[in-house]
């Protein structure tokens, strides 16, 4: 049997030409052959049913027509770059970009451009892949992911449910008191009265504003909603987390310490999501005491090195077992009776999607201390 290369050399011009359109026009990516202007010279059919035009309607004009803003406008200049320099910044190494059909409408592509001559022209080959069907698959595990992460936010709600009755029943209930007695001064009169109704009103209304923070920031943790990461303060985010996550921890007998350094730099997060990791890292924290002799979590916020902070959640429990250890991040991995086992994997892939790490350890004074960290960015580069 011949070999390949026999094949194709035994092949003549006009063979040549028609395997190529063949190969050109069956091929399942879109092929676009460009000048060293721009102006297309080839549009095979993939790249039809890709962008919705005609060869006619395309060839000899400038490709930057299947491109929406900015890249329009700036392709010329990126061509032109390529032939004084010689840089490459695609050609040879291909690259994910947006493109826009006839209609206008857009799509995600994969593009591959490579570089040749005919017949002593400088053209530009440029092999379309369309990413559609990839980026709907990735939208979609976006969405069930926001879906789990907004019930386990649920659950969580579910089990603080209890712990915020109480907490909100004591500023309403200062607020009842204080009115009462701002009633029973008035009623009493006398030179004093307007002076200690005012100061009985002041105090009734500092405790309606915590209640309402309680509220707001119980309705900030529940409420459904994509993920938005903003330069935050790292500090501010873990004080209102503690406000919320240890809620009713005071009736447990435990006594919480805060250390939190006060040079840390922004940090670029989603507030509530952290937000979620803190309380399901604390509440673990304050059930490991439930038989402990000293009740004790420390809450700490640190920069251990320039490119990272850190935050630790360290309890005086009993510690865990190490046979334990080794599957606290996995899905379905409880010791709990009415547990999911769910908590601490979705903490993990939280922390991981900031491009972060988290992990547990056993403290020397015993105990466990569960840590992350997440990478400091520069506003300049946020």
């Amino acid at each position: 049997m011949p070999s390949p290369d026999l094949v194709s050399t035994s092949l003549s011009e006009a063979d040549h030409e028609v395997l190529f359109r063949t190969v050109i026009n069956t091929a399942v990516d879109g092929i676009i052959v460009i000048d060293e202007a721009g102006r297309m010279l080839l549009f095979n059919r993939a790249a039809e049913n890709l962008f919705g035009y005609t060869p006619p309607e395309v060839l000899g004009r400038n490709v930057d027509m299947l491109m929406p803003e900015p890249y329009r406008s700036r392709h010329d200049s990126f061509l032109q770059r390529y032939m004084t320099t010689g840089e490459k910044r695609i050609i040879g190494i291909g690259r994910e970009v947006t493109a826009q059909r006839k209609d206008g409408s857009t799509f995600p592509m994969y593009l591959s451009v490579g570089e040749g001559r005919v017949r002593g022209m400088r053209v530009f080959l440029g092999i379309i892949h369309d990413l559609t069907d990839r980026t709907s698959r990735e939208r979609d595990f976006q969405e069930l992911q926001n879906e789990l992460l907004h019930a386990l936010r649920l659950t969580a709600m579910g089990q603080l449910t209890s712990a915020l009755a109480h907490e909100l029943n004591q500023p309403l209930t200062a607020v009842m008191n204080y009115l009462n007695a701002a009633r029973r001064t008035l009623d009493a009169g006398g030179e004093q009265a307007i002076g200690r109704v005012r100061e009985f009103m002041d105090k009734a209304v500092s405790q309606t504003q915590r209640a309402g923070q309680i509220i707001r920031r119980l309705r900030n943790f529940i409420e459904k909603r994509d993920s938005d990461r903003q330069l935050e303060d790292l500090n501010s985010c873990v004080e209102e987390a503690i406000a919320l996550g240890l809620v009713g921890a005071p009736d447990r007998d435990v006594r919480i310490t805060t250390e939190l350094a006060n040079d840390l730099p922004p940090v670029m997060i989603d507030r509530i999501q952290l937000q979620q990791v803190m309380i399901n890292l604390m509440r673990n924290a304050v059930e490991a005491l439930e038989s402990a002799t000293e009740r004790k979590i420390l809450i700490r916020t640190q920069r251990p090195a320039p490119d990272f902070v850190q935050v630790s959640v360290t309890d005086s429990g009993p510690g865990i077992p190490p046979d334990i250890v080794s599957n606290l991040f996995i899905p379905f991995s409880t010791t709990k009776a009415k547990g999911l086992g769910m908590g601490l994997t979705i903490c993990k892939a939280i922390i991981e999607a900031h491009n972060g790490r988290i992990w547990v350890a056993a403290p020397k004074g015993g105990g466990a201390e569960f840590a992350f960290r997440l990478p400091v960015v520069e506003e300049t580069q946020a």
